[in-house]
């Protein structure tokens, strides 16, 4: 059974920038504290407008990110705004890729997680993770208990931004999927507005355990 993720674009963020820039800093704590973020790794981004996208700075402590730092990018990756008070800050390293599923996907938010659950789960598959028969994959749009639920994967490269043309081609091979899982790496998520790209990563993030976990038990999840 497949189901084709939306493609349309996402509505604007419902609230002000002020509230959206606060709400990445809280997200980016939250995935810190799940081990998502750590050692300046990870990324969150949410779109405000069409043409307007909040992203958080590149290599800073997330979980230490105010309002302020967060910069303002186009869909083609122009800087439309950056932090004021601190011309030390960068874009995250994510941005092109971040686009790829603004782009492609019309998210309204997306995730960048380098948890060790993601990583793991790129160890026990070739190119595409699969799990059915697991409660969570309800968790993810489209997808009900008896589908297979599939995520493409994608190889590790030097630098974070070497990876968009790969991702862009999963994102267009797979248009079911809402993640890109990158080998040895973590995974990208998105979603139609924050609320289900946080859902969609905290479910993945099940299912990647769920998955490492059964194989060390014996059973393939993906049965």
């Amino acid at each position: 059974k497949s189901h084709m993720a939306s493609s349309a674009p996402a509505l604007a963020y419902d609230g002000t920038e002020q509230e959206a820039r606060e709400r990445i800093c809280e997200l980016c704590r939250i995935f810190h504290d799940k081990g998502w973020a750590s050692g300046t790794g990870g990324g969150m981004s949410i779109r405000l407008a069409e043409q307007r996208i909040l992203v958080a700075p590149s290599g800073v402590q997330k979980e230490r990110i105010e309002p302020q730092d967060m910069f303002e990018v186009n869909p083609a990756g122009d800087v439309l705004a950056a932090p004021a008070g601190n011309p030390c800050l960068r874009p995250s390293a994510c941005t092109p890729l971040f686009l790829h599923a603004y782009n492609k996907r019309g998210a309204g938010a997306v995730v960048h997680s380098h948890s060790l659950n993601a990583v793991l789960a790129t160890l026990l598959f070739e190119d595409e993770f699969r799990v059915t028969h697991l409660e969570m994959i309800k968790g993810i749009a489209g997808h009900g208990y008896h589908d297979t639920l599939v995520v493409p994967i994608i190889e590790n490269t030097a630098y974070e931004h070497e990876l968009a043309d790969s991702l862009g081609a999963a994102i267009d091979k797979y248009p079911q999927s809402y993640a890109v899982l990158v080998r040895r790496h973590g995974v990208y998520i998105w979603g139609k507005d924050w609320i289900q790209a946080k859902t969609h990563a905290e479910c993945y993030d099940y299912l990647f355990e769920g998955a490492v976990r059964m194989r060390q038990l014996g059973f393939d999840a993906s049965q």
